[in-house]
């Protein structure tokens, strides 16, 4: 069975993300989409939150899951027998980073190989914070964010 964990903070989820899972779920067997508990950011979405927001919009996937996670990623991906990480990718930004990212995990975890997988270029310039500005805002999220959690960003992100 071929495993893939597309990990980030999800906070919240994107029609980029989503675009990226739905892509690879027709890749992989499985896909699971591991939200981080990042001790350095203070997220407005609870983990628990970022989890059920995921699996409200990749319901119609039957090998998506998702679920949180502390410490490193290898191990997640390893306690999910996934040997690859997805990485989305909108900007050559993105890849410098990612790039040494995928550097330390392979020395972390010979098994384990990184995926680069470039966003759509209709979703190229979202990012989960400028959907939780323009919520602040009440700014229309029509065709940034899954149109099912729309009123939930604005409820949380207006308080």
């Amino acid at each position: 069975m071929r495993v893939a964990v597309y990990p980030g903070s999800f906070d919240p989820i994107t029609n980029g993300h989503l675009d990226i899972i739905e892509r690879a779920s027709k890749i992989f067997d499985k896909v699971v989409v591991g939200v981080l508990n990042n001790k350095n950011k203070k997220p407005q979405f609870t983990a628990a939150e970022r989890v059920s927001l995921i699996r409200a919009v990749t319901g119609h996937l039957e090998n998506v899951e998702a679920a949180s996670f502390d410490g490193l990623l290898v191990d997640f991906a390893g306690r999910h027998g996934a040997n690859v990480i997805i990485k989305g990718l909108r900007t050559v930004n993105d890849f410098e980073y990612e790039f040494q990212m995928a550097l330390l995990n392979k020395t972390l975890s010979d098994d384990c190989e990184t995926m680069f997988m470039m966003t759509n270029s209709k979703y190229s310039y979202i990012s989960s914070s400028m959907v939780k500005e323009l919520a602040g805002y009440n700014g229309n999220l029509e065709g940034i964010v899954p149109s099912e959690i729309i009123q939930y960003i604005k409820e949380k992100c207006g308080q």
